[in-house]
């Protein structure tokens, strides 16, 4: 059996993100052993965790995707935008972890921080729920 296109880039992803969360635990590791409190930044720990798990969620996707019984494209596109949106999350502690600028992005958000969140809440559920439904279709 050969994967479809959807699940071969969803996979793809998957291991780029592992790849992304082994990277930034070599981040969290030097912060640990050059802090004085033996702890990275929280937003550095929060980005690596984050990382780790959100590979294993794009894998889940990318087998939803597999045995969707809906177009590739559809699939495709659901799983690209929960991706985008893990991406972004983690992307968003890297900046708090670089910057070292809070150790919780909601007690002073900025501009559009709440928006956002909403967004990736709908985004991620939304894209999530097309391809568990296409996978109960394709059964």
């Amino acid at each position: 059996m050969t994967l479809g296109l959807d699940a071969k880039v969803l996979l793809l992803l998957s291991g780029l993100i592992l790849l992304w969360a082994l990277a930034l635990g070599v981040w969290k590791f030097q912060q640990m052993a050059t802090s004085a409190t033996a702890l990275a930044h929280p937003y550095v720990d929060i980005a690596h965790r984050a990382a780790l798990m959100y590979s294993f969620a794009t894998l889940v996707l990318a087998a939803l995707a597999e045995f969707s019984g809906f177009p590739t494209a559809v699939n495709l596109i659901a799983g690209l935008v929960v991706t985008f949106f893990f991406v972004a999350a983690i992307v968003s502690y890297m900046v708090h972890g670089f910057l070292k600028d809070t150790d919780n992005q909601f007690e002073n958000p900025v501009h559009g921080t709440h928006a956002f969140m909403w967004t990736l809440a709908v985004a991620e559920i939304g894209g999530t729920g097309v391809l568990v439904v296409g996978f109960v279709v394709g059964m």
